[in-house]
C-alpha cells in the first residue's frame, strides 16, 4: 500500500506538466514549422492566455506563408482582440494582393471594426440600398427615387473613417438637391442617370471608411403635386383673411349704425322737447301781445299744410 501515495505524485505531477505544456499542441507547431517553444507556452498559461487561440493562428499564418511572431499574438489577444480573425483578414488579404499588415490589421480589430469583413469588401464589393427619397422638382411635383450604391472598403481609411449610415445620408441629401434643381421633374423622369451623374461627382466618400464604386437609380415614382397644395393652402389663407377683414368692417359698420340710430334718437327727442315748448310760447306771445290774432291763424294754416303735405308724401310713398 506504501506504493500508492508516489504513484499519486506521478501522476499529478504528470497532469500538472500536461496543463502547463500541452504536448500535442507543441507537436503541431514544431510540425508545421510555425516554431513556438515549451517556455512560451508555460508563460501563455502563467499569464492566463489559452494556447490554442495563439499558437492555432500562428499555424495558419506560418502554413500561409505568413511570419507573424507569437509575442504579437499574445499582445493582441491581451488587448482584447480577436486574434484568430485578424489572421484569417491577413491571409485573405495576402491572396487577393492587398497590402494590409498585421500592425493595421490588429488596429482595425480593436477599433471594433470587422477586419476580416472589410477584406471581403475590398475584393468583393458590397451593395446597399437608400430608403425613398422624396424631393421637389421647380414645377412643384414630388419625386420620390430609391439608389443602389455599390461600396469597397477602403482599408487605410477604416480607422476613424465614417460608416455606411453617412453615406446613405450623404447620397440622400445629393438627390434631394439634384432633383430640386431641376426646372421641371419631367427631366428628372427622362434622364434618371443625371441625378447618379451629378452625385457622384460630389465626392460624398470622403472621410468615410468606404470608396463609392457606382450610384445607381433603382426606382421613381411621381408623388403629390406639392407646388398646388402649397397654393391651394396659400389661397384658403388669403381667403380667411379677407373673411376675417371683412367681417372686421362689417362689425364696424354695425356699430357706426348703432352710434348713428343713438343720435338720431337722441335729435329727435330734442325736436319732440322743442316742439312741446312752441304752444306754451305762442300762449306767451298772445299775453304780452308780441302774436297778434292774425298772425296765429296764419301760423296755425302754415303748419295744417305742413301736415297735409306729410300725408300725401306718406301716401305716395305707400
Amino acid at each position: 500500500m506504501m506504493w500508492i501515495l508516489p504513484v499519486g505524485l506521478v501522476l499529478f505531477a504528470v497532469m500538472l506538466l500536461l496543463y502547463f505544456v500541452p504536448l500535442g499542441l507543441w507537436v503541431s507547431a514544431l510540425a508545421s514549422g510555425a516554431g513556438v517553444g515549451i517556455f512560451q507556452l508555460v508563460a501563455m498559461r502563467l499569464r492566463r492566455v489559452s494556447p490554442h487561440l495563439i499558437v492555432n493562428p500562428r499555424i495558419s499564418a506560418v502554413k500561409a506563408g505568413l511570419d507573424v511572431p507569437v509575442d504579437l499574438l499574445e499582445a493582441h489577444y491581451l488587448a482584447g482582440g480577436h486574434v484568430e480573425r485578424v489572421v484569417i483578414a491577413l491571409i485573405s488579404a495576402q491572396k487577393a494582393g492587398i497590402g494590409l499588415t498585421f500592425a493595421r490589421a490588429a488596429a482595425i480589430d480593436l477599433a471594433g471594426r470587422d477586419v476580416l469583413e472589410a477584406v471581403k469588401m475590398s475584393v468583393n464589393p458590397k451593395v446597399i440600398q437608400t430608403p425613398k427619397v422624396a424631393a421637389m422638382a421647380g414645377d412643384g411635383i414630388q419625386l420620390m427615387a430609391i439608389s443602389r450604391i455599390t461600396l469597397r472598403a477602403n482599408i487605410d481609411r477604416l480607422v476613424g473613417g465614417a460608416g455606411e449610415e453617412t453615406i446613405l445620408a450623404r447620397v440622400g441629401e445629393g438627390i434631394v438637391t439634384t432633383i430640386g434643381s431641376a426646372k421641371s421633374h419631367k427631366e428628372v423622369l427622362e434622364n434618371p442617370d443625371r441625378i447618379s451623374k451629378t452625385v457622384m461627382m460630389k465626392g460624398l466618400d470622403a472621410g468615410t471608411a468606404f470608396e463609392i464604386l457606382s450610384i445607381d437609380i433603382a426606382d421613381v415614382d411621381v408623388g403629390a403635386n406639392i407646388g398646388a397644395k402649397l397654393q391651394m393652402d396659400q389661397a384658403e389663407a388669403d381667403k380667411n383673411i379677407a373673411q376675417a377683414r371683412a367681417e372686421s368692417r362689417r362689425a364696424e359698420a354695425v356699430a357706426t349704425e348703432q352710434e348713428m340710430k343713438a343720435r338720431y334718437q337722441e335729435a329727435l327727442a330734442k325736436v319732440q322737447e322743442a316742439e312741446a315748448q312752441v304752444p306754451l310760447a305762442i300762449a306767451s306771445a298772445l299775453q304780452k301781445g308780441n302774436l297778434g290774432a292774425m298772425d296765429y291763424y296764419n301760423l296755425r294754416n302754415v303748419m295744417a299744410d305742413t301736415e297735409m303735405r306729410k300725408a300725401i308724401a306718406k301716401d305716395e310713398n305707400k
